[in-house]
């Protein structure tokens, strides 16, 4: 199990599957299992069983199922395509991440 490049709230694009060529938020980032939930991919249907007590209505709803980090690559901030992150010092010691592509820092 090695140490993630990715965070919440990072954009991703997905580089193989049914998805591919996609873009979406990081909702999630499991990495103990080696994988991340993205907003809007890897949907799947999801049967709900009705509970009055809870107020829910039942029936069959979309929801995200998480994909393999393998599977998914930052987006650069400065040309939009995916890249694959670095790790640099600033001046004053504090790490950050950059883009490999375009040296860009990652927020």
């Amino acid at each position: 199990m090695s140490k993630t490049k990715l965070k919440k709230n990072d954009v991703v694009v997905v580089i193989a599957g049914k998805d591919r060529g996609r873009q979406g938020r990081v909702l999630r980032v499991m990495p103990s299992e080696s994988r991340v939930l993205v907003e809007k991919i890897n949907l799947v249907k999801k049967h709900l069983r009705p509970n009055p007590q809870k107020n829910i209505a039942g029936g069959i709803t979309e929801r995200e199922s998480p994909i393999h980090i393998s599977n998914v690559m930052l987006v650069d901030p400065q040309e939009g395509t995916g890249t694959r992150v670095g790790r640099r010092r600033t001046a004053d010691g504090t790490p950050e991440r950059v883009a490999r592509k375009s040296g860009a820092t990652i927020g």
